[in-house]
């Protein structure tokens, strides 16, 4: 075991599945590069350098060079996919989803239903996410719940490197279409992360900390803010539980709404937008299953429901943050003794 950063991580995760499975291959902008120059044979590795070496390994066939049209290779990973290929493509960023959302939500996502079960479709589409880079607000959501809307896609948010390169390698050994998100603002991040391949099951929620007073659930970079405002809250006699649900569909329901029974308070900590998002959802479901173990009103923390800003100081406003968190645990403590008092 070693430490690797996010970015070397999921690098490691390609090169390992590739080697393993010939039909496993990467599609992308500016993944391979070097074509017709005397200069060396390869790129950056897409925009943020995360496929960097794999084709000088594997070669143009399996490592390639796309056209700037989201519409032509996300089609072609999934018509790839329901011929016997296991494509990687990278959409590069997730906003720009909406130019090839037919391929994804209207097709690759209803080939096992549409042909009852006789085709499966083993594609995984990357995408860069999150703000916090001063990307602006056409580089910069988290449209993990759009994602999460529609049947037959898997929708993963992995929140550190160990969880990057397990959960890509079960995604490229899946056999359904799954939408995978990388929060470009964790690309350097780092831990210690196996050198042998590993795989974490998807619908198993992470508890990174246990705790008796209340439960925070966390998506993705939002993970850290809330482990960090945890340990903080433990120095003030709040025991936090943090829950990481890692994919959000499937999802670990048991695993919150158990929690949430432990504990009796809930806040959600959710980057995407606040209408229609996850915490949304999150919130439904505790207060269909779990509304009698609840001793105070479930809490979200989100941006407000605008775009991203381009400004830095707004941008930092936008984005959830470790005091928000702390802010919020804290007022559901307060509210909970409020209302035992009265």
């Amino acid at each position: 075991m070693s430490v690797k950063s996010f970015r070397e991580a999921l690098n490691e995760a390609f090169r390992q599945e590739m080697r393993r499975d010939p039909a496993v291959v990467l599609l992308g902008e500016d993944i391979s590069g070097g074509m017709g120059s005397g200069g060396e044979q390869d790129a950056w590795g897409g925009v943020l350098g995360t496929t960097k070496g794999l084709m000088p390994e594997f070669g143009r066939e399996r490592v390639l060079d796309t056209p700037i049209s989201e519409s032509a290779f996300i089609g072609a990973a999934a018509g790839a996919a329901a011929t016997g290929l296991r494509p990687v493509a990278q959409l590069m960023f997730v906003d720009f989803f909406g130019v090839c959302g037919d391929q994804i939500v209207n097709q690759m996502a209803k080939f096992r239903y549409m042909f009852g079960g006789n085709a499966t479709t083993p594609v995984v589409v990357r995408a860069l996410c999150g703000a916090g880079l001063r990307a602006a607000s056409q580089h910069s959501q988290m449209l993990y719940p759009v994602f999460t809307h529609f049947p037959g896609l898997k929708v993963v948010i992995p929140s550190s490197p160990y969880e990057a390169k397990g959960l890509m390698i079960q995604a490229i050994r899946d056999d359904d279409p799954v939408i995978f998100l990388e929060h470009k603002a964790m690309l350097d991040d780092t831990e210690e992360v196996p050198d042998e391949a590993y795989a974490i099951p998807f619908g198993e929620a992470r508890t990174w900390r246990d705790g008796e007073d209340i439960t925070v659930v966390a998506f993705g970079r939002m993970v850290q803010f809330a482990r960090q405002s945890a340990e903080k809250l433990a120095g003030e006699g709040i025991s936090c539980a943090v829950v990481d649900p890692r994919t959000t569909s499937p999802l670990d329901t048991e695993t919150i709404l158990n929690s949430v029974r432990k504990t009796g308070r809930l806040v959600i900590v959710d980057e995407a937008y606040p209408r229609c998002g996850m915490a949304a959802d999150i919130s439904s479901i505790v207060a269909e299953q779990a509304f009698d173990a609840l001793k105070a009103p479930v809490l979200k923390v989100t941006p407000p429901h605008t775009p991203v800003p381009f400004s830095a100081p707004l941008e930092d406003a936008y984005v959830p943050s470790p005091a928000k968190v702390e802010a919020a645990v804290r007022h559901v403590m307060q509210a909970d003794r409020l209302a035992g008092a009265a």
